[in-house]
């Protein structure tokens, strides 16, 4: 590994792939990728990132941030949360959904100080990144390297069937295309995936001719430990790598380490809030109070039931998650398709996951914004404290509420009802998350367990109520609104979409830590490109628009290289000129 570098991107996930492979395109400048987790050879891609149903993927601790947790609150215990700690990033274990989110979105993140990121700036962003299999026209993309593409009701098992079927019962409209018009409706889910593929940035970006250029150096199973700097410029990084730690000169450092990591390195680094940090004995850089506050998730809700046997996944397509309904809760002043519910085939890699499909709903514009990263010790080794305080804002427990209540709805109609039994309130607690996780041991007692779900009808009504069940039936649920609220807190969850905790804003925005081209606002040579900039969640799962923030910052910056380029030699010869006439 060489010493200098033109840029240092700390982080190898959705937003320092795309980054380091535009970067690079640049031949005169040298690009240095950092990733704390494993590499992903192109010739050896593990058969579980590769498959189409990803739970085998996003459960496997190999690829995780082990040791990571939320904080606890008032409702339930500390739990952890997982993080991607792989080349790729989310990308190369997430659930492959492809989704953009509302144009009043992006407009909105104009509005909150984010000038040249309103919709028509940032859809030209979101075709680059993507070629659509399935549609062409003005909001699609047909060149990019992410493909994507639906799989149609033709292909739902029967479980997602019924669902589209309740959907319809409740005046939804189906919508081909869910990146299409933003309207409510039910549709196939977006995926980035090809051939029955993941498509990753990992290797939608990281060819192998990418891979090849003699300009870019990707050092995985390398962790940033700290920031340097002469005064308020950052001039490197110091890495830790097979057991040694080394300093890296940059003449730009780019945080890419996800909304987690991010503020966490800046905060160990003297960058945020000034009386936190000299609490902390960390000499301040820069004062930067919203360095790891506002915080955002989506919270969710489940509502789970047993699946009969002929409705289960089934055939060549292996994704769990065939279609999504987009609807307006018209609560609180949410805005339009401020909600989604999912219909869930198959709810985990195991024989149980196999037999139990889920109702999700989660709020896809939240009100709540109070989560915050802090450090219980500026130590690198030691993990940052996390609080998603998802459900601060009462608004959005009376919409994760009104969405039960009309999961409950859907469940009960003609068409679910047909092939389900035993529905329940589900949570991912730390039960189901230790039997989720992949092993012999959890296997053999799945399969166990699924024997005998598929076995005598009153053993299968047993074990719903004594042994999977965790909450009050369903039916005290709905008749005690105090009660399901309760539950709603306990049980509702984060969807791994952590957000906004190095938001973009002006210069006078107190709250603010970077400008719109992800520059930290009082610091030199120091930008930060991955979701913690989001002004404020969009309404979508946040790999597409994490990939869409980095091509559109990347643009900016190979812009940048060009004119830097065109004005040096014109300072040459303005410089000649000058001689010539002074002689």
């Amino acid at each position: 590994m060489h010493s200098d570098y033109d840029y240092v991107i700390v982080g190898g996930g959705s937003a320092g792939c795309v980054l380091a492979a535009r970067l690079s395109q640049s031949p005169g400048v040298r690009v240095l990728l950092c990733e704390a987790g494993q590499d992903l050879p192109l010739d050896n891609i593990p058969p579980s990132i590769l498959d189409s149903y990803p739970g085998t993927a996003y459960l496997n601790p190999n690829f995780m941030w082990a040791g990571l947790r939320a904080r606890p609150t008032a409702d339930r215990p500390a739990g952890k949360y997982d993080q991607a700690r792989i080349l790729g990033g989310g990308s190369s274990i997430n659930g492959q959904f492809f989704n953009r989110g509302a144009p009043a979105d992006y407009d909105e993140w104009e509005r909150r100080g984010a000038a040249g990121w309103r919709w028509d700036t940032v859809l030209p962003y979101f075709r680059k990144t993507e070629t659509d299999l399935d549609f062409d026209g003005d909001l699609h993309g047909k060149a990019g390297p992410i493909q994507v593409r639906r799989i149609f009701p033709e292909q739902w098992p029967g479980h997602a069937k019924a669902v589209a079927k309740a959907f319809e019962s409740q005046g939804f409209k189906y919508l081909e295309d869910q990146n299409g018009a933003f309207t409510d409706g039910y549709f196939p889910i977006a995926l980035s995936n090809k051939d029955e593929k993941r498509v990753s940035v990992a290797t939608a970006y990281l060819t192998a001719e990418v891979r090849g250029r003699r300009n870019l150096t990707i050092a995985t199973e390398t962790t940033v430990t700290r920031l340097m700097f002469d005064g308020t410029t950052c001039t490197g990084v110091e890495l830790h790598t097979r057991g040694q730690i080394e300093s890296v000169r940059a003449r730009e450092v780019i945080l890419s380490a996800g909304a987690i990591h991010s503020p966490a390195i800046m905060l160990r680094s003297g960058i945020g809030p000034g009386d936190e940090l000299a609490g902390m004995g960390v000499p301040v850089v820069k004062a930067l109070r919203g360095v790891g506050k506002n915080l955002m998730e989506h919270p969710s809700i489940a509502l789970a039931s047993y699946i009969k046997r002929a409705h289960r996944i089934s055939g060549p397509t292996r994704h769990h998650i065939r279609v999504g309904c987009r609807y307006s809760s018209g609560i609180g002043g949410g805005p339009s398709g401020d909600m989604l519910m999912l219909g869930v085939t198959k709810t985990s890699w195991h024989a149980v996951g196999e037999r139990i499909g889920t109702l999700l709903t989660y709020i896809n514009n939240p009100f709540s914004a109070s989560g915050e990263v802090t450090l219980d010790s500026p130590d690198w080794r030691q993990f940052p404290s996390v609080s998603l305080g998802m459900l601060s804002d009462e608004r959005d427990v009376e919409r994760l509420t009104d969405g039960f209540v009309r999961m409950a709805a859907l469940l009960a109609s003609s068409a679910l009802s047909a092939i389900t039994e035993h529905p329940f309130l589900a949570s991912y607690g730390e039960k189901v998350r230790q039997i989720g996780m992949l092993s012999k041991r959890n296997k053999v007692l799945t399969d166990v367990l699924a024997a005998c779900l598929d076995g005598p009808a009153p053993l299968r009504k047993f074990l719903f109520e004594k042994v999977i069940r965790d909450a009050p039936p369903l039916g005290d649920l709905l008749q005690d609104p105090a009660l399901l609220r309760g539950h709603i807190r306990k049980s509702s969850a984060g969807v791994w979409h952590v957000s906004c905790t190095c938001r973009m804003g002006a210069a006078n925005d107190p709250g603010a830590v970077t400008d719109a081209e992800g520059r930290v606002h009082g610091v030199q040579q120091l930008r930060v490109v991955d979701a913690s900039i989001f002004p404020v969640i969009p309404g979508a799962n946040t790999n597409a628009p994490t990939i869409m923030v980095a091509e559109k910052i990347a643009a900016g910056m190979l812009g940048e290289l060009v004119n830097a380029k065109i004005r040096k030699p014109a300072l040459a010869m303005a410089a000649n000129s000058a001689m010539a006439a002074h002689s």
